[in-house]
């Protein structure tokens, strides 16, 4: 016969996990992706939330009221989100790269609907998206996510979550300063390409004024931008290693920011 009893501080405790397992979910990359269905990432959130709670140690939840519950929800939800997030912002570089791709190819306003997050986004932009997505699938960089997510609970217990405001910020800011450059490594091919096409194109523009420069340039920075964007695809997986591994880094400053 199953055994399901339970006590109210057991409940508690269940429910201060899956809050943090829950937020996570909803913020980090790959779990957050609006095309995955709420009712399997709540599912989800609640089977690790059980397979964690039989695992981890419990120490006690102290708190004289309501309102000194509701803090701890608050602390273990802001907990989840953070260490999430810090994971989100990384990925959002191909988003950058992207729109700076399609505009100096001449793409820009040719926008889509991104199935990931249902906003507009620019073709390149959700090309590179899906591609690093692929790659962190291939990489199993999922898996490391969640073994973040799972040591967090030793490293930072139940109510045990200390917000250090100078260090997250530091983080932050930190990668903001990377931010740029890692989305120009991206695109520097296409980049590239663009201003020698540029450059050719005004030499030729002032050796033949009769030409329209213009209708031929469109045609031109289309062509050259997508055969540089297939003859880059061997760059991406050694650029996705450089966006996980800032990927990570983000996560081990956060955490660390609130030990």
């Amino acid at each position: 016969m199953i055994d399901i009893s339970f006590t109210y501080a057991d409940l508690e405790y269940f429910l201060l996990i899956l809050v943090r397992i829950s937020c996570f979910v909803y913020a980090a990359p790959f779990f957050s992706m609006s095309n995955v269905p709420r009712r399997v990432r709540i599912g989800f959130s609640i089977f690790l939330s059980y397979l964690l709670y039989n695992a981890i140690d419990h120490n006690e939840v102290v708190y004289s009221s309501l309102l000194g519950y509701a803090v701890i929800v608050a602390k273990e939800a802001l907990t989840g989100f953070v260490i999430g997030w810090g994971a989100q912002i990384c990925s959002s570089v191909t988003t950058f790269a992207g729109s700076i791709a399609d505009m100096e190819i001449g793409l820009s306003m040719v926008s889509l609907i991104d199935p990931a997050t249902r906003q507009q986004a620019t073709f390149t932009g959700v090309f590179y998206q899906y591609m690093f997505t692929l790659f962190m699938i291939l990489s199993g960089l999922y898996q490391y996510l969640l073994r973040a997510l799972v040591d967090t609970f030793t490293l930072i217990p139940i109510n045990g979550a200390v917000f250090k405001t100078e260090a997250l910020l530091s983080s932050v800011l930190m990668f903001l300063a990377d931010y740029i450059v890692i989305g120009f490594r991206i695109i520097l091919p296409i980049f590239c390409a663009m201003i020698f096409l540029n450059c050719v194109l005004g030499v030729l523009a002032k050796v033949s004024p009769q030409l329209n420069m213009f209708a031929v340039g469109i045609q031109l920075k289309v062509l050259v931008g997508l055969g540089i964007l297939f003859l880059s695809m061997r760059m991406l997986p050694a650029l996705s290693d450089n966006v996980f591994a800032q990927m990570k880094r983000m996560i081990v400053s956060f955490v660390e920011g609130m030990i």
